[in-house]
């Protein structure tokens, strides 16, 4: 017999078996062995098995707007139901310095159609006694907060241009622009009689997507993608079939063209072609998206 304080052990060289609670052994052929219980190896079929969700997949928004216009309008966004989603930012475009500002001399007006012009032209020069006027709101509102007296057209170059007919301006005027051009202010100001010049501030090179954006637009969770210009929708789109459902929030009629035929699932087009526009259309492309995943797990 073996004699140990140990409450578990080997058997010992008599092949005796510790007794739980106790100092001794006992012989093997005293032991009571319970048969030994053997489950049968889960067979492999070789198919996945469906994961259950337990609801719909919450869209992503998708951001490809170049800083400073992109944090702006994610904050504003945040203010509106369905603002917290999660967000992927991914310029498509990054804006470089190009060009020179021509000489000033005996310009009455400045034109801007992108807060961009506005940025370079504070940087170039420090005047800012020439009035000014900008597309849209928040081009107005970047020339005021640089410091200088801007009009507002509150819509794209038609309205521009209809704004500076109805005001009889008198040039000569001075439209400081971006190297890709949604419209030739100048040419049709000139065609009018209107003494205008251009110059290129600034130059918008695009951008691949980043691999987090691209596994968004290939996965199956909605994705709401607002483009501000017919390029960031080109270049958002370029050589991309998406497979995850797409809403497409454009600024303008222009911007939706440029989306290739069949890319989104569903188009939401502001009703002016500005920030605030953007955020007025933005309860309908949340709409969109929910719609399209509901279509989705029901299928």
């Amino acid at each position: 017999m073996c004699h140990s304080s140990a409450r578990w052990r080997l058997p010992c060289r008599h092949s005796c078996f510790p007794v739980p609670g106790s100092s001794g052994c006992l012989p093997w052929y005293r032991v009571r062995f319970r048969p030994l219980r053997v489950c049968a190896a889960p067979s492999i079929t070789g198919r996945a098995i469906p994961q259950q969700r337990s609801g719909p997949l919450p869209p992503t928004i998708l951001i490809t707007r170049p800083e400073p216009g992109a944090g702006s309008f994610i904050a504003a966004l945040r203010g509106l139901p369905g603002g917290d989603l999660p967000v992927v930012l991914s310029p498509v475009l990054r804006i470089e310095p190009q060009g020179e500002l021509p000489d000033l001399e005996g310009v009455r007006w400045l034109i801007f159609t992108s807060q961009q012009g506005v940025f370079r032209y504070a940087e170039l020069t420090a005047r800012r006694d020439i009035p000014v006027y900008a597309v849209g709101d928040t081009t107005a509102s970047a020339a005021e907060a640089a410091g200088m007296r801007a009009i507002s057209c509150g819509g794209d170059a038609r309205d521009l241009l209809a704004r500076i007919r109805a005001d009889n301006a008198i040039g000569p005027m001075l439209h400081l622009r971006g190297a890709h051009a949604a419209a030739d202010v100048a040419g049709a100001l000139r065609a009018e009689g209107i003494a205008a010049t251009d110059a290129v501030l600034y130059v918008q090179k695009r951008l691949s997507l980043t691999e987090e954006a691209r596994a968004c637009l290939n996965g199956d969770a909605p994705v709401i993608a607002p483009v501000f210009s017919p390029r960031s929708a080109a270049a958002l789109l370029e050589g991309a079939a998406p497979r995850a459902p797409l809403v497409i929030l454009a600024i303008s009629r222009a911007a939706a063209d440029r989306v290739p035929q069949g890319a989104a699932s569903a188009c939401i087009v502001a009703d002016r072609p500005d920030a605030a526009g953007m955020l007025r259309a933005w309860p309908a492309a949340l709409a969109e998206a929910y719609r399209l995943e509901g279509t989705k797990s029901a299928q």
